[in-house]
């Protein structure tokens, strides 16, 4: 378990001299392991006081925010996570607005929201609540007010929740660091007090935070406020972030298991025989007597014992395959006790590599290249919808089973959203994947995409019509952008609709703004005729088909020089 953050939290409001308190916040500190992947949530809202039901609209922003957020995936990134849900709770409003109140004012209200997760703070915000960082002394607003001024005295909301069916929020975030302190407020507040008195009020209360929020709330009153006024503090005591030492002891907690043989019982489970080996891990197939089955165990490499990048792949290894069920991944099995040892296992694949089926197969039909392109996108698009990037998909990667399902394999080198945004002490490489299906953008310093597995797919289509490589090579460096040149799959297989080899060349383009943005267009394109691909200039034989130019010359010829012959004997 990661060092955990902590915060202390201060809060008070008050209704002012209004007849009711249209103001909500709230702080949500969740146990591991969502402390970890999904950090520490707060939010202020206020609901619009011509709003028919703005105290309603105002905490329903804030429980379904702190409740919702924590049901999203764990994978998911922090903007992606908060954005849909937010996205959500705008959505509601509006339909409740129109249907219940039948009003375009029936729910409405700010919104100013946080999430601190491994000394990152992601911020969201609609209308005129406020968020501010105290740090050094100084107090500055994070957020903008979403205000449009007709006079001094005069002014309305340019947005906020609940007015329309959709909602621009605004996102930033920022690093913090221990002592950094949030002051969340509504506008009752942020327009009569200045950034002096709150930061007064802060230092003179020490960590009575409840108290500061109270001073700051009452001289905000005296200032004139007409308004409800609400202050919520937080103070960021510790980030929680692990130093190297500590992040290494996390990781191996678990020793690296022994060497495994035949007839060997590892954990109950009775080693048959080794499946596959690398320097980097083991396969093997072992027998469980409780539930009369075969499963797989997969172990690390003693090679990376003291390595804690390796580690932490290999854990996420894991953590990704929990995840995601899709009958086209291959599945992970629980344990059926406590581990002693570092490993996990998964239900056993009995069947072929891709990569044995593409050497079996030089020419195959289409509809069963089809087949099998459909299962891996299948399998993918459970990854993409966890926000994962696989990063690693090939051939030897792919298993189909004496039944003929297609599942992915080997999760090592994904790549996590959620995951990538806990800090962590040890460098992970940045090109993981095999160079001759990774996508060229990885040289360029691009951040990974689902475009970059669609590349990989593509250059498993490719290979698995014409049996070659796009560009006859991988990118194994940048200067192969410049020098590696894409060749049609025409090329390779002459008798190869048009259509299908203009859909490979679009999937395996090397600027990814040209590439397909989603797989199922992709595999359209490989069922039928797409005009985009339609041949508009003739392309000479030499160009076209340069192996076979020669010896067509060469029978062109001989045919000329037979009837020259037959000519002149006549």
């Amino acid at each position: 378990m990661a060092e955990e953050p902590k915060i202390s939290i201060g809060q008070y409001s008050d209704a002012g001299p209004k007849d009711r308190n249209d103001d909500s916040y709230g702080v949500l500190i969740p146990d591991q392991p969502l402390l970890e992947t999904k950090g520490i949530a707060m939010a202020i809202a206020d609901g619009m006081s011509t709003s028919i039901a703005a105290k309603e609209a105002s905490e329903s922003c804030i429980r379904s925010f702190l409740e919702d957020y924590y049901c999203t995936h764990e994978s998911w990134a922090v903007k992606k996570a908060a954005g849909s849900v937010l996205g959500a709770i705008n959505q509601w409003l509006y339909r409740q607005g129109q249907v219940q109140y039948t009003s375009d004012r029936g729910m409405v209200s700010t919104f100013s929201g946080a999430v601190l997760k491994s000394g990152t703070l992601h911020l969201f915000h609609a209308g005129d609540s406020r968020i501010s960082l105290l740090r050094n002394g100084d107090v500055e607003p994070l957020t903008t007010d979403h205000q449009i001024h007709i006079s001094r005295s005069e002014s309305y909301l340019a947005r906020a929740f609940g007015i329309e069916p959709q909602l621009d929020v605004d996102y930033r975030s920022l690093s913090v660091v221990d002592d950094d302190i949030l002051i969340f407020t509504t506008d009752g507040v942020h327009e009569h007090v200045n950034a002096q008195t709150i930061r007064t009020e802060i230092d003179n209360h020490g960590d009575d935070l409840d108290k500061a929020a109270r001073s700051i709330c009452k001289a905000a009153l005296a200032n004139g406020s007409a308004d409800n006024v609400t202050c919520q503090i937080v103070r960021v005591d510790s980030v929680g972030i692990d130093d190297r030492d500590s992040y290494l002891k996390r990781l191996t907690t678990l020793p690296f298991p022994p060497d495994l043989s035949p007839d060997m019982v590892f954990e109950g489970y009775r080693i048959e025989r080794e499946l596959h080996a690398s320097k980097r891990s083991q396969v093997y197939l072992a027998y469980d007597p409780q539930t009369s089955s075969r499963v797989a165990i997969k172990t690390p490499s003693v090679n990376f014992e003291d390595d804690p990048a390796y580690i932490d792949m290999f854990t996420r290894e894991e953590w990704v395959g929990r995840r995601i069920n899709n009958p086209n991944v291959v599945r992970l099995i629980e344990p059926k006790s406590k581990r002693n040892f570092l490993y996990y296992l998964t239900e056993f694949v009995d069947g072929q590599t891709l990569r044995d089926w593409i050497d079996a197969n030089p020419e195959p039909p289409l509809v069963e290249i089809r087949a099998i392109l459909d299962q891996i996108a299948s399998g993918l698009r459970a990854f993409h919808r966890r926000d994962m990037i696989h990063q690693d998909l090939k051939p030897d990667n792919i298993i189909i089973d004496l039944n003929g399902t297609v599942k992915i394999v080997d999760f090592g080198s994904t790549h996590v959203a959620g995951l990538e945004e806990i800090a962590s002490p040890v460098h992970r490489p940045d090109l993981i994947g095999t160079i001759d299906y990774t996508a060229p953008e990885y040289h360029l310093g691009y951040k990974p995409s689902k475009l970059s597995d669609i590349y990989s797919l593509g250059a498993i289509a490719y290979e698995m019509h014409t049996g070659k490589l796009p560009y006859g090579a991988g990118f194994a460096k940048k200067n192969d952008l410049e020098k590696l040149q894409y060749r049609p799959a025409t090329d390779h297989r002459p008798n190869l609709p048009y259509w299908i080899s203009g859909a490979l060349g679009k999937a395996v383009a090397k600027d990814p703004r040209q590439r397909y943005d989603v797989l199922s267009e992709f595999l359209a394109d490989l069922t039928r005729a797409n005009p985009e691909f339609e041949p508009t200039e003739f392309r000479p034989i030499l160009e076209s088909d340069p192996a076979n130019f020669w010896p067509w010359i060469a029978i062109g010829l001989v045919i000329v020089n037979l009837v020259l012959l037959s000519l002149l004997a006549g």
